[in-house]
């Protein structure tokens, strides 16, 4: 397994980087007064594609290619995001996992990025012992608000590092930025939901994941809708295991259509668990269709489907191809 330790330091150098293009990013940068840095990549604002790239890999702490993709789905006229890693363990489940509700007095906001490792009270950093002692801490905030000084000296102190050391990204689902980097999770929930089911995350070698880049607007709890359904309904994630025994147990329950609550727009299964995703059935949050490789046998399972329809249904999209008569039967 590579080497945790070095995770923070690698998000760290693509945030210089970002900060050295800043203007061509439209990326602000502000240094509070105790030293900690704070990347906006759109909390005000539509965002880059560009931008949406450099967060997504900020929060797979370098440790995988993102790239946007013509789509690859019929009926859906949409771009994918795709991301491919060799360090799936490192690159998601150490890095890109929201997995800190970070909260102070007057901000919230779920925490992503290499500085969750430093923190190291998930249950997923604990088995696997997924830690660091490098003294950066790069989070990653979804949110339409920066923090401010108090909030990151909070943030520093569960790290356990000075607040100087301390960069977080903030953007807002609305934005292209912040929608991205929800996208990009496609292997991350096929990882996570494996964790869930008790699948020995060590023995995923490789893998590659496509979702659809949806659209944005402005209201971020519409946004937030979309993106998930990016993700239930439209992403596809290839992975190469080694040991498929205990794969065969699980394989059925690893896209999203195992459970419930699969087949509506994520707003409406969010409204009907009170707006509260540790409510929602676990079993949801997975990408729509998994295929899975063994490395030793080349025997290959696959599981789940893509669902063009239902993500056309979550983002009315019109479709002006159809013949005049078609069209006024729709409503178009």
């Amino acid at each position: 397994m590579f080497q945790v330790e070095q995770l923070n330091q690698q998000a760290l150098e693509i945030c210089r980087d970002v900060q050295a293009n800043a203007q061509r990013l439209d990326v602000n940068t502000v240094t509070t007064e105790q030293g900690a840095t704070i990347l906006d990549f759109g909390t005000n604002r539509l965002g880059t594609l560009a931008a949406g790239i450099e967060l997504s890999r900020i929060c797979l702490s370098g440790m995988a290619d993102v790239s946007i993709i013509p789509g690859l789905q019929r009926d859906l006229p949409l771009p994918m995001l795709q991301v491919t890693t060799d360090f799936p363990m490192e690159a998601c489940m150490a890095s890109q996992y929201a997995g800190w509700p970070f909260s102070t007095e007057k901000y919230f906001s779920m925490c992503s990025g290499p500085a969750r490792l430093k923190r190291g009270r998930e249950e997923v950093l604990k088995q696997y012992e997924l830690t660091t002692t490098q003294p950066a801490a790069v989070g990653i905030f979804e949110s339409k608000e920066l923090p401010d000084e108090s909030d990151l000296q909070e943030f520093a102190d569960e790290c356990s590092c000075k607040i100087s050391d301390v960069t977080v990204c903030v953007a807002r689902t609305s934005s292209l930025p912040g929608s991205m980097q929800v996208v990009s999770r496609s292997i991350e929930t096929a990882m996570h939901k494996l964790f869930e089911l008790d699948f020995d995350l060590t023995k995923v070698q490789r893998a590659i994941g496509f979702a659809p880049i949806p659209p944005t607007g402005t209201d971020d709890y519409v946004s937030m809708g979309w993106t998930n359904d990016s993700i239930l309904f439209g992403a596809e994630v290839v992975l190469w295991i080694d040991y498929f025994e205990t794969l065969d147990l699980v394989m059925d329950k690893l896209p999203s259509r195992s459970s419930k609550a699969f087949g509506r727009p994520f707003i409406e299964v969010f409204e009907e668990y009170d707006r509260d995703f540790y409510k929602v059935d676990k079993m949801l949050f997975s990408p729509a269709k998994v295929t899975a490789i063994c490395t030793a046998t080349g025997r290959i399972a696959t599981a789940g489907r893509l669902r063009p329809d239902l993500l056309s249904k979550s983002f009315g999209i019109l479709s002006f191809e159809d013949e005049p008569d078609d069209r006024m039967e729709r409503g178009i």
